[in-house]
């Protein structure tokens, strides 16, 4: 077998355009449909790629011109989302209580003074008693006495010496000379991990003596600032509500309050002085639940706290959501020498390209070249063994850079996920709209044939990009449907791995093993060396793989039966008894695992395959969780398609034509009770308290909505025999999609979502998805490309990569402790 017959059966046939371009003519004699081809996958990662370079300048810009980083950010702007505080380009994490002491305990451990210094009026105060309430007890601003009008501010101190941490107020309610010399005293007495002084009141008149008694304080506030590790922040005036304010403080107006805030940012912001002016907004936001019109509201009070926490506190955690002033990853060796290799592609691509341009001779009709549609060289590339490596790979370099610069650095922005029910249900249902548009007749009218098993999973995976997106892990319901969607792709892997075994058999051998464990792990295994991540941080891949495996073991374990062992046989029932006690035993290993989790970890945790099980703290718990919620799927797919064999073989029912597959006098009850099926368990999962409760029963009943979905798709012939070639196209690239979305759609390993363009959430998500799916359709076609390289269709020669795939992989082994 070449690597040509390889390809040729690796199912490349959907990835090449789907009708020739047209004839070479000058653009002004183009019809409308010659215009009508360009719209291919080809044009459409051309776009993709000239929309990525637009963004990387436009952020450059952004950088250069702004000062754009994640801290400025959470303090330049935000908005509500909700109740959620949702700052402008970063990630904000919620502090627990546990969060905060661990923060201040590592700031102690390196060394380092916990001093925060609160400087201001009644509005400061607020600030400091809610920090220090929530320090000492965990507990919301509400929890807090409203402070008496005209009740004179004190200096006050707390103190916790377990973690060197020490809260101090300063009341200085204007920017005056009181406010300077208290901050000269304090400035020379102490030295400071924070400080935050804050505003003053005035009037029209003050405006200029307030302008220059801040010109008069800033060298004060930068003295501050020399002290090692010390931060500055100012906050601007919060608004006041003018409907509730009574009394002397009828004279301040949000009019006269945004011109002081002017002559504030007029003067500091261009030092390395903080301004906090996305305080003004959180404040105006809530404007409604002030209890005096001038006081911070309870939901302000604890969200800028949780703002202050954020500022301090993130670069020393390693919190996935927030992404507010924390630096960017350092590279490590094995990303550095990872990008390496994949440049050394990149160059040797470049040198050939540019030989190719110098060296051959321009054909005479080189304008017809240049201006035939669809055609996005400059040159015609030699097809080699050796290019047909290196371009792939040059190719996934330029895609990998885009992976990194997206999750691994501040360059682009990050926002929180937001879950409203209508957030999740509205793409959805658009989607399943414009999935029901494009259908067309299908060749095959058999139970799961591939067209709808790729349509199936094409749905699946576009619900599953939704409910990541969205958050909607947070909804039991939507949680544990998509539970079932997740165990409906083990449960056709089982069903088409089976099925594939029973007709092919072991002549397939160990070549087409290692070909589909190579095209569901090329992918995770790059961004595990480029985006320094576990194995098991993708979770899908180890757990699909897994079970691929180990249903390959069981179907080649002696007695061996498939198709040609049956066919003719006369102890055929023995045959099929066989398969089913062999399906049965690996139940009985599998119930063995589940019921000793001690056993479980002492079989996964063994060296040298560990590293395959546990995440980046050695704890091996992430994969117990997903191998228990699915354990008997892949067995449900397995026993399913022998079903199906079987009922074949007997005739139950008739699937070779548009017909139905069973009389109505059949048909009509099993359709009733899949749909009772389907309906049972989405009862189920509403009256379900907890996820814990539905993910203990889930093992035990997912096959029951699955079977019962299967049965009402293949029930009627003019339902088998259509399917969906918009969902269907994505199933194709489904593994692709899952692993991908983790640090190009969503950001932060998927705790977020990537921002190119901030205050535009519906654009920003259309063009990032067509960024993504171009993306991954392109890592789709590299992946097949390169499989006839990495696992030839000769077994010595695979086995011989393996061998060499191995040897690489001890040195990295060793360097993570794997050995």
């Amino acid at each position: 077998m070449t690597r040509q017959d390889i390809l040729q059966g690796l199912d490349t046939e959907h990835l090449l355009p789907t009708s020739p371009p047209p004839e070479r003519r000058g653009f002004s004699t183009w019809s409308p449909a010659d215009y009508f081809k360009l719209l291919n996958i080809t044009t459409a990662k051309a776009l993709a790629l000239i929309l990525v370079g637009g963004f990387t300048v436009y952020h450059s810009v952004l950088h250069a011109t702004y000062d754009v980083t994640p801290c400025k950010g959470l303090l330049k702007d935000g908005m509500y989302k909700g109740n959620q505080w949702q700052p402008w380009g970063c990630m904000m994490h919620k502090y627990t209580r546990t969060d905060s002491e661990r923060c201040f305990r590592y700031s102690r451990f390196w060394g380092k003074s916990n001093h925060f210094v609160y400087v201001g009026d009644s509005r400061v105060h607020q600030l400091y008693s809610a920090t220090r309430l929530w320090l000492e007890s965990g507990s919301e601003p509400s929890m807090l006495k409203p402070t008496a009008a005209g009740q004179p501010l004190s200096h006050s101190v707390w103190e916790n010496s377990e973690q060197n941490l020490k809260l101090e107020y300063i009341p200085a309610p204007e920017v005056d000379t009181s406010m300077q010399q208290a901050l000269e005293k304090w400035g020379k007495a102490s030295k400071t991990q924070v400080s935050v002084p804050r505003r003053s009141n005035g009037s029209m008149d003050a405006l200029d003596e307030h302008r220059r008694n801040l010109t008069r304080l800033k060298p004060e506030l930068e003295n501050i600032m020399e002290f090692g590790g010390t931060k500055v922040l100012w906050a601007l005036q919060p608004p006041v509500n003018s409907d509730l304010v009574n009394g002397t403080d009828k004279i301040i107006t949000n009019d006269l309050i945004w011109q002081f805030n002017s002559q504030a940012y007029r003067v500091l912001g261009k030092s390395d002085i903080l301004v906090w002016s996305s305080l003004y907004r959180l404040v105006e936001g809530n404007l409604e639940e002030m209890v005096d019109g001038f006081h911070i509201s309870d939901l302000a009070l604890s969200k800028a706290n949780q703002m202050i926490l954020n500022l301090v506190c993130n670069d020393n955690m390693n919190f996935n959501d927030g992404s507010c002033c924390k630096s960017s990853d350092h590279r490590t060796s094995l990303q550095t020498i990872t990008f390496s290799i994949l440049a050394g592609a990149v160059g040797l691509s470049v040198i050939i390209i540019i030989y190719q341009l110098v060296t051959r001779r321009q054909v005479s009709n080189s304008r017809y070249q240049s201006s035939r549609p669809g055609n996005l060289s400059v040159c015609d590339l030699p097809s080699n063994s050796l290019t047909n490596l290196i371009f792939p790979l040059a190719r996934l370099a330029v895609i990998l850079a885009y992976f990194y610069v997206c999750d691994r650095t501040n360059f682009f922005m990050k926002e929180n996920k937001y879950f409203t029910p209508i957030n999740f249900w509205l793409p959805v249902l658009y989607m399943m709209v414009v999935g029901l548009f494009f259908n067309e007749e299908s060749s095959y009218t058999s139970v799961l044939h591939v067209d709808q098993t790729d349509e199936w999973k094409g749905w699946m995976q576009m619900v599953i990009l939704v409910y990541h997106m969205t958050g909607a892990s947070v909804s039991i319901p939507i949680y544990l449907h998509i539970r079932v969607l997740i165990s409906s792709y083990l449960f056709l892997a089982g069903y088409s791995h089976f099925n594939h075994f029973w007709i092919k058999g072991v002549g397939t051998g160990i070549s087409r093993m290692l070909q589909v464990l190579f095209r569901m792990n090329f992918l995770t295994f790059v961004l595990c060396l480029c985006m320094n991540r576990p194995y098991q941080f993708y979770f899908f891949v180890p757990l699909v793989s897994f079970w691929y495996l180990v249903l390959y073991c069981v179907l080649i374990s002696p007695p061996v039966v498939n198709n040609q062992c049956v066919e003719g046989n006369s102890s055929s029932i023995t045959q099929y008894l066989y398969v089913v006690l062999k399906l049965v035993a690996l139940v009985a290993v599998i119930s063995t695992l589940y019921m000793s989790e001690v056993f479980f970890e002492k079989v996964f945790v063994t060296r040298p395959w560990k590293a395959l099980f546990v995440t980046t703290d050695d704890d091996i718990h992430e994969w117990w969780f997903r191998w228990k919620l699915d354990r008997y799927s892949i067995v449900y797919g397995s026993l399913f398609s022998l079903a199906i064999i079987i009922g074949g073989k007997l005739k139950l029912y008739d699937d070779s034509n548009h017909s139905c597959l069973w009389p109505s006098a059949i048909a009509v009850p099993v359709s009733i009770a899949s749909l009772i099926g389907l309906g049972s368990y989405t009862i189920f999962s509403f009256f379900c308290r907890n996820k814990a409760d539905g993910n203990e029963i889930h093992p035990y009943i997912s096959f029951v909505p699955i079977v019962s979905l299967v049965i009402l798709r293949n029930m009627a012939g003019f339902l088998r025999s259509r399917y969906s070639t918009f969902f269907a196209w994505f199933g194709k690239i489904s593994i692709e999609l899952f692993i991908s979305q983790y640090h190009i759609w969503l950001s932060a390993d998927s705790h977020g979502v990537l921002v190119l363009i901030p205050n535009y959430p519906v654009l920003n998500i259309l063009l990032t998805s067509f960024i993504f799916v171009a993306a991954c359709h392109e890592i789709h076609l590299i992946t097949v490309q390169l499989t006839p390289y990495f696992v030839p269709p000769e077994p010595m020669l695979a086995i011989r990569n393996i061998i060499v795939f191995v040897l690489i992989l001890v040195p990295i082994g060793i360097h993570d402790g794997m050995f």
